[in-house]
């Protein structure tokens, strides 16, 4: 069963892009192909795919071979990927439903890639979520996610730059992050007033002794008020303070200039605040 163009499905099925649940649609069928390309071979590997839409990066991870389970939280989106579903038999399952509610490790069952054009309002909280956990490795082998350019900019940030925060470090604490391609905001319908990215996220061996909740909490205050020196940061956080003088870092530092590995050692001292 050969598929019809992207445009011509919206038309057939009414569908606009709802500001609301985030959504942009990506129509270039080239491009599609270029972003399933970025995790590697996808021939018989499950893939997990955020916020199909109408299908088209769907399509494009089907015809790498992937075995998909996508999640829509859009009704209007499931006949337009039944029809998708009915062209590769077998090979993809659609599940309705909120990604943030959905345990993406026993829907899958099995090692899984994540490739997803995120939906821009729920992007930053799953990509946190699949980073986050005090198991490791994760279930997840590999994220493709599509971001806008300045929020995948702060995932791959270095220390002493304006985007490292935060997020550059739970993504790069234990795992390797990159920015594998950029993406024009004319390539979307409707075009979002914002650049585009695709970051690729690959696990890596965990830092030992190191709890994730902790890491969590501590540069959640670290950077909650960046402009301010640690001390100042980090006096409400139980721990940190002493954590500071433990691994002989200067207090009147601010959070941005610490490395990565700075921060998994002032964790490590801090111990499991899981509770």
């Amino acid at each position: 069963m050969s598929l019809p163009p992207l445009r011509e499905v919206i038309a057939a099925h009414g569908l606009s892009a709802s500001k609301a649940l985030g959504q942009n649609f990506l129509f270039d069928e080239q491009l599609l192909g270029r972003i399933a390309a970025v995790p590697g071979k996808l021939e018989d590997r499950a893939v997990l795919e955020i916020g199909p839409g109408p299908g088209g990066l769907t399509r494009a991870l089907l015809r790498a071979g992937a075995r998909v389970t996508a999640i829509e939280r859009d009704s209007r989106c499931i006949p337009a990927l039944a029809e998708v579903e009915a062209a590769f038999p077998g090979r993809l399952r659609v599940v309705e439903g909120d990604a943030l509610k959905i345990d993406h490790a026993d829907l899958m069952g099995e090692p899984f890639a994540v490739v997803a054009n995120l939906p821009y309002n729920i992007g930053t909280l799953l990509f946190t979520r699949w980073l986050g956990g005090e198991a490791w490795p994760p279930k997840w082998t590999s994220l493709t996610l599509m971001f806008q350019q300045e929020v995948a900019q702060r995932i791959v940030a270095k220390p002493g730059t304006s985007a490292y925060g935060r997020l550059a470090v739970l993504a790069q604490w234990r795992a390797t992050a990159k920015l594998a391609m950029k993406v024009h905001r004319s390539a979307f319908t409707p075009p979002p007033k914002v650049m585009s990215a695709i970051v690729h996220v690959e696990p890596a061996e965990a830092a030992p002794g190191v709890s994730a909740r902790t890491l969590e909490r501590l540069t959640e205050a670290a950077f909650g008020q960046r402009r301010k020196m640690l001390r100042q940061s980090l006096k409400g956080l139980p721990g940190a303070l002493d954590a500071l003088d433990a691994c002989a870092i200067d207090p009147t530092r601010r959070a941005e200039t610490l490395t990565v590995e700075d921060f998994t050692a002032i964790a490590r001292e801090m111990g499991d605040q899981t509770r």
